[in-house]
């Protein structure tokens, strides 16, 4: 059975909303077949990264950049994984309360690194997110990959 990796950083309320809203997508009934693994950015073990077919990420923008929770991930994995997930599909969410620019371009290029490739569009939110209409992109995202993964 194919593996979906979501990794995050959802520390608060708001970001667990997030995170929730992506899960509703990437158990929808009506994809079947797929193991959705969720874990903790702080959990983060190689074999994580090993096992997953496909990876989304979600963290918010801190001070400029990605979490230092996801940070951590990669950085204690990298090495372990660099040219054994290649190719591997991923897509990510970002939230920022004024801006999202730095945290993406950190996400762009650790995934450049491990040479994953794009396979949704990312969401960006900003400020207080708009109920519905964000919710049902974070839902259509974990949908998107959970989807891939079954044909």
């Amino acid at each position: 059975m194919p593996t979906l990796l979501v990794l995050h950083h959802s520390p608060t309320p708001l970001l667990d909303d997030l995170l929730q809203s992506v899960l509703i997508g990437a158990r929808d009934p009506d994809i079947e077949g797929v193991d959705v693994q969720v874990v903790p950015a702080l959990e983060a073990r190689v074999e994580h990264f090993l096992d997953a077919d496909a990876t989304l990420l979600g963290t918010p923008a801190n001070f400029g950049y990605m979490s230092g929770a996801l940070k951590h991930a990669f950085d204690s994995t990298y090495d372990d994984v660099r040219g054994r997930v290649d190719g591997r599909p991923f897509s990510f969410w970002i939230h920022g309360r004024t801006d999202t620019t730095g945290a993406r371009r950190a996400v762009e290029s650790i995934t450049t690194g491990l040479s994953w490739r794009l396979a949704a569009e990312p969401v960006e939110i900003i400020g207080k997110p708009v109920a519905d209409a964000d919710r049902d992109r974070l839902t259509e995202l974990g949908g998107t990959l959970a989807a891939l993964l079954t044909a």
